[in-house]
C-alpha cells in the first residue's frame, strides 16, 4: 500500500469513527450530563468566569458571562429605547425574522438572518430581564435544541452552509451562560463532532471561508468547558481550512479606494476572491482570527500579526470615527466614503474579543470610539430606521448615485432595508455586547474596567465561605454620564470583606486622571501615551504591538460594604489630523461634527413606525476651521448641559462645542457627497463665523474632518504631519 492509499484510508476511517461517535453521542450524552452535570451545566446562570483550559494560551482578561452585568442609566435608557425600536418588533413585520423564518420551522429565509437577529436579540432581552423579549429570543433557541438531526448537523434542512450556523453557535454560548440550560454543551459536541467528521468532505467556502474564527471561537468556548481534546483538532482543521488572513497582511493588496472594476465585480455577480479578501464585514471579523489564532498556538507571531493586519487598514482605509471604511469593500480614507452597519457591530465584537485575548488598552479606546460615535451615529434617535453607509462628511441622505465603492443609491438612507437587508438583521447586538464588555475577569479573581458607561457588575468570590449564610458575590456600582461626563463614580457591595484587585482603564486620550478612595488623598494616573502623537491609531506601536504606555491602574486592598472611588478623566477639546491634513475635533471619546439643521422627509412606509427616509439642509457645510491644532483649547470653547433621555439625540445636546471658521468655496459637491477635502491648510477671504460643533452621533448630516485655515501657529505643525 502506497503512502496515499494508506492516506486515504486513514481519512476514510477517521469519518467513520466520528460518525459512529457522534451517533453514540447523540443516544447517550443527554443521559449522562443530566446524571453528572459539570458547575458550568447546572440549571440556573452562573456568574463563574470561564478561563482558558491548557493547552491554550490564558487571555488577558476574561469575559464575565452573560448577565454579570447590568446596565445602568444613560446606557439602560438606551437599550431600552432598542427595545421599544427594531430589535424588539422586526419580527412581527419583516418577513425574514417572522414565524416564516426556517429557523423557527417554517419555509421562509433559511440563511443568516434569523440567526443575526437572535444573536442581538437574546443578549438584549436578558440584560433588561424583559420577559416578553426573553421569550421572543428563546422560541429560536428552542427550536434548534429540539430539532438537532441524528448526525448532529443543526438548522434548517434547506440550507447546508457553514456559515449561518456559526452565528447560530453564538447565540447558543450566550444562551447557555444566562440560563445554564443543560441542553447546549450536549448539542454543541454532537454538532462539532459532525462538524469535525464532515469537514473533510465539505470543506470551508464562501462566507465560511473568511470568517471561520467566528467558528473556532464557539468551539473554544465549549472546549474550556468540557476539556474534550477532539475540539482542539477541530479547531485547527477550521483554521487550516479557513483563508490566511494573517499571510495576506503580509502583502496587502488594497492600498487604496477598491471599484467594482478592480473586484472583478463587473464582470460576474458573484463575490470574486479578490472581493470576499476586500469586503469590509469580511475584515471586520476577521480582527480577531489572528488573537484566536495565538490563542491556540502561543506563537508569537501569531499575536504580532493583528497588529500588522491593524496596521494596513490604518494606513490606507481609517477614517475619523475609527471604522475602516468599507462601502462594501475597502475605500480609503476619504472621509466621504461610507462604512456598513454590518462592519460596525462586527468590528465591535472583534475588539471586544481582541481586549481580552491581548489586554491592549488602546483596543478600548478604539472600542469606545466606535460605540460612542459611529454605532449611534447611523441609527436614528428612536431606532425605527438605521443607514448601511454612513459618512463621517454626511451632508445629504438621498437616493442617488454616490462615490461608494460598488453599493447602490439607498445605501445611506435611513429605513428599514437600505440597499440591503443584512444590517437589518445584524445591527442589534452593538449595544447589548458593547455593554457585556464594560468589564472582564483577571487571572488572580480580580475585575478589569476594560470600558466605562453607568452599570452594575457582579461576579462570585474566590475561595469558600466559612458561613453558610456568607454572600458569595461580590458587586461593584458605577455611576457616571461618561462620556459626555469624566467623573466616574464606584460604590462596593460584599456582605463580607474581600480582598480582590480591580483595575481601572486609564485611556490614551487622557493626559491624566485623577484617582480618590473614601475621600482620601487624590491620586494622579497618568497614562504615559506620547500625548502630543497619541490619536488613537494603534500602527506605531512596532511589529511586536507592544503599547506605547497606555496603561491599566491597578487598586489592591481588601473592600468591605459601602467602599467607594471615583476616577476622574479630564475631558479636553483635541485636535487631530486626517485626510489630506484635516481636522477633526475631539473630547475624550466623543468625536464632533457640525451641526446642521435637517428635513426628515418620508419616502416609504414599511410598518406602523417603520419607514424609509431621507434627509437634507439648507446648512452651509464647507467650512475651514481657525482652531490651533497644537493648543486646542485656545480656539475652542465647550458648553455642558443636562444628558437628556435619549443620549445621543440631537434634541437635547448634553455637550457642545464652538469653534471659529470660513467657508471655503472651492470645497463643493461632489456626486451627492462632500467632495474631496482641499489639501490643508486653506486660505479663505469669507468673514469670519462661530460654529457650533456637536456630538457625532447627534448629526445626522454633519461635517467631521474639517480643512484646516493657514494660521502662523498652524504652519509648522502641518509641515511635519
Amino acid at each position: 500500500m502506497n503512502s496515499d492509499q494508506q492516506s486515504s484510508l486513514n481519512a476514510t476511517f477517521r469519518c467513520c469513527f466520528w460518525a459512529a461517535v457522534a451517533l453514540c453521542s447523540f443516544v447517550i450524552r443527554p443521559h449522562l450530563v443530566a446524571q453528572t452535570p459539570s458547575p458550568s451545566t447546572t440549571q440556573g446562570a452562573s456568574l463563574r468566569v470561564v478561563r482558558n483550559r491548557a493547552p491554550l494560551t490564558p487571555n488577558q482578561f476574561d469575559p464575565l458571562p452573560l448577565g454579570a452585568i447590568e446596565p445602568r442609566g444613560w446606557l439602560r435608557d438606551q437599550l431600552e429605547i432598542q427595545a421599544k425600536g427594531l430589535t424588539g418588533h422586526l419580527d412581527e413585520f419583516w418577513a425574514d425574522v417572522s414565524q416564516k423564518s426556517a429557523w423557527l420551522g417554517g419555509d421562509g429565509e433559511a440563511w443568516e438572518r434569523g440567526p443575526y437577529f437572535v444573536d442581538g436579540l437574546l443578549p438584549l432581552a436578558y440584560e433588561l430581564k424583559d420577559q416578553k423579549l426573553i421569550e421572543k429570543a428563546n422560541a429560536w433557541v428552542e427550536w434548534t435544541l429540539t430539532h438537532q438531526r441524528p448526525d448532529g448537523e443543526i438548522g434548517p434542512t434547506s440550507n447546508s452552509d457553514w456559515w449561518p450556523r456559526m452565528v447560530m453557535l453564538k447565540v447558543l454560548t450566550q444562551y447557555e451562560e444566562a440560563t445554564g440550560d443543560p441542553r447546549v454543551e450536549p448539542l454543541m459536541t454532537r454538532y462539532f463532532t459532525y462538524e469535525l467528521a464532515e469537514l473533510p468532505k465539505r470543506p470551508l467556502t464562501s462566507w465560511g471561508r473568511y470568517r471561520w474564527q467566528d467558528n473556532v471561537l464557539t468551539v473554544l468556548w465549549l472546549y474550556n468547558r468540557t476539556g474534550d481534546p477532539r475540539l482542539m483538532e477541530l479547531a485547527r482543521l477550521l483554521r487550516e481550512q479557513g483563508f490566511d488572513w494573517k499571510e495576506s497582511f503580509k502583502s496587502f493588496p488594497f492600498k487604496g479606494k477598491q471599484t467594482a472594476q478592480s473586484l472583478g465585480l463587473d464582470r460576474t455577480h458573484d463575490n470574486t476572491d479578490r472581493a470576499m479578501q476586500a469586503h469590509g464585514v469580511n475584515n471586520a471579523m476577521a480582527l480577531k482570527a489572528s488573537p484566536l489564532s495565538y490563542v491556540l498556538t502561543g506563537h508569537a507571531g501569531d499575536r504580532a500579526a493583528v497588529y500588522q493586519q491593524i496596521g494596513e487598514l490604518e494606513r490606507y482605509h481609517l477614517l475619523p470615527n475609527g471604522m475602516y471604511s468599507g462601502d462594501e469593500h475597502l475605500a480609503g480614507d476619504n472621509p466621504s466614503q461610507g462604512v456598513e452597519l454590518c462592519t460596525v457591530v462586527e468590528s465591535m465584537f472583534s475588539w471586544e474579543l481582541n481586549l481580552a485575548v491581548l489586554g491592549d488598552a488602546r483596543f478600548a479606546d478604539r472600542l469606545e470610539r466606535i460605540a460612542f460615535n459611529a454605532l449611534p451615529g447611523t441609527i436614528s434617535d428612536d431606532m425605527w430606521s438605521h443607514q448601511y453607509d454612513q459618512q463621517p462628511n454626511q451632508v445629504a441622505c438621498t437616493r442617488g448615485q454616490r462615490q461608494w465603492s460598488s453599493n447602490g443609491p439607498d445605501s445611506n438612507l435611513f429605513g428599514l432595508e437600505p440597499h440591503f437587508g443584512c444590517c437589518t438583521a445584524n445591527m442589534h447586538q452593538g449595544w447589548p455586547k458593547f455593554a457585556e464588555s464594560l468589564w472582564m475577569g483577571t487571572a488572580d479573581g480580580g475585575l478589569v474596567a476594560t470600558a466605562y458607561a453607568p452599570n452594575r457588575v457582579t461576579i462570585e468570590l474566590p475561595g469558600k465561605e466559612s458561613g453558610a449564610h456568607q454572600p458569595k458575590t461580590f458587586t461593584l456600582d458605577e455611576e457616571t454620564n461618561y462620556p459626555f461626563d469624566g467623573m466616574l463614580r464606584f460604590t462596593v457591595h460584599t456582605g463580607r470583606p474581600a480582598s480582590l484587585p480591580i483595575v481601572l482603564r486609564i485611556p490614551g486620550w487622557a493626559a491624566a486622571a485623577k484617582l480618590t478612595i473614601n475621600d482620601g488623598a487624590t491620586e494622579t494616573i497618568r497614562p504615559g501615551c506620547p500625548q502630543a502623537a497619541y490619536d488613537g491609531r494603534l500602527h506605531g506601536s512596532g511589529a511586536n504591538g507592544t503599547p506605547d504606555g497606555c496603561l491599566f491602574h491597578t487598586i489592591r486592598r481588601t473592600w468591605k460594604e459601602g467602599d467607594r472611588f471615583e476616577l476622574l478623566l479630564p475631558l479636553e477639546p483635541k485636535v487631530t489630523r486626517w485626510y489630506r491634513g484635516s481636522v477633526a475635533v475631539e473630547r475624550g471619546p466623543l468625536l464632533f461634527s457640525l451641526k446642521m439643521e435637517q428635513d426628515w422627509k418620508k419616502l416609504d412606509q414599511h410598518a406602523e413606525l417603520s419607514a424609509d427616509w431621507q434627509i437634507t439642509s439648507e446648512t452651509p457645510w464647507n467650512y475651514a476651521l481657525a482652531v490651533d491644532a497644537n493648543n486646542p483649547g485656545r480656539t475652542i470653547s465647550v458648553k455642558t448641559d443636562l444628558l437628556g433621555p435619549v443620549p445621543f439625540s440631537s434634541q437635547q445636546v448634553p455637550v457642545q462645542l464652538t469653534v471659529y471658521g470660513r467657508l471655503d468655496p472651492a470645497w463643493t459637491l461632489f456626486e451627492g457627497s462632500a467632495g474631496p477635502l482641499p489639501e490643508s491648510p486653506v486660505s479663505s477671504s469669507a468673514p469670519l463665523v462661530p460654529l457650533v460643533l456637536v456630538p457625532y452621533a447627534a448629526a445626522k448630516l454633519r461635517i467631521t474632518a474639517f480643512p484646516l485655515l493657514d494660521m502662523p501657529e498652524n504652519r509648522a505643525e502641518v509641515q511635519s504631519h
